[in-house]
């Protein structure tokens, strides 16, 4: 990678984090009005509608760190760097959504068989200011690299706080013309559908990384034919695919090739080939390949 590209990437990283900050003054200065009027106003709606702010304010304050760790060179124990500080802050944003969202499905069931009085007005006008701050940080955040699982997840939080808050303005105007009190407990549960499918998608998007499995729109069969179909080049296998961190998928397999590669000189120009190979058709940068003569495999233990 040149340096104009390393310098590109930085320069990403750095608008990143500062949309990111941007996002998270607009979110926390919303959370605590929210917080105050919640009370008051004695609306489950907009105090899970808090809960949800809240874990919005914890992620985005994560990705800032973990943008920050991603960017630090690999060093001593630290082979790949801090790459999956991301990854991590993106599972523990999603445990929090679970964690948060059982609660107030546990108080919204409370709910419903003793609804409580419910101020309409408040649930409204904070409803309103809630959809637009959302809309608003949406925007912001659509200005960010969501190529990144942390922006990803910070975008997916805003962008479902912003359904939510539309169905506490909903229940909010239920509550005005009807009087129907349980619309307020209706619309929290509909915000813990919302927050339980974006913690779902967070935890299995990071838990693919974690669990090291292949990285999306590499598939094995087809690379293994790539490298098979690469002149000298016998047998593949210990093939490993697997995401390091955001944008860095990375591949290695042992390669067996014909015994003359060695002799003459051409096994260099041949792990070229094979690198390019990855490179041009699966956008796989990061390779290693071991090459071995034919029968190598009868001295390796585990070969699959």
């Amino acid at each position: 990678m040149s340096s104009h590209q390393h310098r590109s990437a930085g320069e990403q990283s750095d608008r990143n984090i500062r949309l990111l900050l941007l996002a998270l003054l607009v979110v926390t200065a919303f959370l605590a009005g929210e917080v105050v009027v919640a009370v008051a106003s004695s609306s489950l709606a907009l105090l899970a509608d808090a809960g949800h702010m809240l874990t919005d304010a914890l992620a985005i304050g994560m990705a800032i760190a973990a943008a920050r760790l991603a960017r630090r060179p690999a060093a001593g124990v630290w082979t790949f760097g801090f790459g999956r500080a991301e990854v991590l802050s993106a599972s523990i944003n999603g445990v929090t959504l679970l964690v948060v969202a059982a609660v107030v499905l546990v108080e919204s069931v409370r709910r419903l068989s003793h609804p409580p009085d419910v101020a309409g007005g408040p649930v409204t006008a904070v409803a309103i200011v809630g959809l637009a701050v959302n809309v608003v940080v949406t925007l912001i955040l659509s200005r960010a690299d969501r190529r990144s699982l942390n922006i990803a997840g910070v975008f997916a939080h805003a962008l479902t706080d912003a359904y939510a808050f539309a169905a506490t303005l909903a229940a909010g105007v239920l509550i005005l013309t009807t009087g129907y009190r349980r619309a307020d407990t209706i619309a929290s549960l509909f915000v813990v559908l919302l927050m339980l499918r974006a913690a779902w998608t967070l935890l299995r998007r990071s838990g693919t990384v974690l669990l090291e499995m292949a990285p999306e729109g590499v598939d094995l069969v087809e690379l293994r034919a790539h490298l098979l179909g690469t002149g000298q080049v016998l047998d593949v296998h210990d093939l490993h695919a697997w995401t390091v961190g955001t944008g860095l998928p990375a591949v290695s397999a042992h390669v067996v090739i014909v015994d003359d590669c060695f002799a003459n000189g051409f096994a260099p120009q041949l792990l070229d080939e094979l690198q390019g190979c990855l490179a041009g058709h699966f956008d796989v940068e990061h390779s290693t390949f071991q090459l071995e003569p034919a029968g190598h495999t009868e001295h390796e233990s585990g070969t699959h």
